[in-house]
């Protein structure tokens, strides 16, 4: 396996700041010394949680994505706010998501979502000892609750009913502890 290289940046600039999203064009410098360009979305931490209630039902949510102009059923997931903790964060998504609690998380792993061009760090939890507890959920988002038994997950992948990768990666470990 070939070592890693560094890219130096040359010059950077920002060439979109929105409210979820920068992006930024950076010049860099190759090994053998050619230049490059980088288009980097930058984006913030993130959480994605494996909510498995008492009946080992994982709490799924079905959500349109105007970028593949589909409903997606994922895991439920959101970004971290400026000064908050990944677990804070888990807990607010998982009751603004889903209308659940946890009495126990579990953090199964953190992992780039797409690390060829954004900064998103996403940091995955199972969450567990389940109870009604809901926060409004944010304005900009629709979300329907689908409760899927543990063991249709392996299949619904397969099947290509759960395309999203967060929820494919994070399913995956969850399963992992469930053998």
């Amino acid at each position: 396996m070939a070592t890693p290289h560094n890219e130096p940046t040359i010059e950077s600039r920002l060439a979109y700041q929105g409210r979820i999203v920068s992006v930024r064009v950076d010049k860099v410098r190759l090994s053998r010394g050619t230049l490059a360009t980088r288009e980097i979305v930058e984006h913030s931490e993130a959480v994605c949680i494996v909510p498995v209630d008492e009946d080992n039902n994982v709490i799924l949510v079905s959500q349109y994505r105007k970028p593949v102009e589909e409903s997606l059923l994922e895991v439920p997931a959101g970004g971290v706010e400026k000064g908050e903790v990944s677990e804070e964060a888990v807990l607010r998504e998982l009751q603004e998501e889903t209308g659940y609690t946890s009495d126990r998380l579990q953090h199964l792993s953190s992992f780039w979502t797409t690390p060829g061009f954004c900064t998103e760090l996403m940091h995955a939890y199972l969450a567990t000892g389940l109870r009604p507890s809901d926060l409004p959920q944010d304005e900009d988002e629709e979300v329907r609750v689908v409760k899927v038994p543990l063991d249709k997950i392996p299949d619904m992948i397969r099947r290509g009913e759960i395309r999203d990768a967060k929820s494919i990666a994070s399913l995956l470990m969850a399963l992992y502890l469930y053998k």
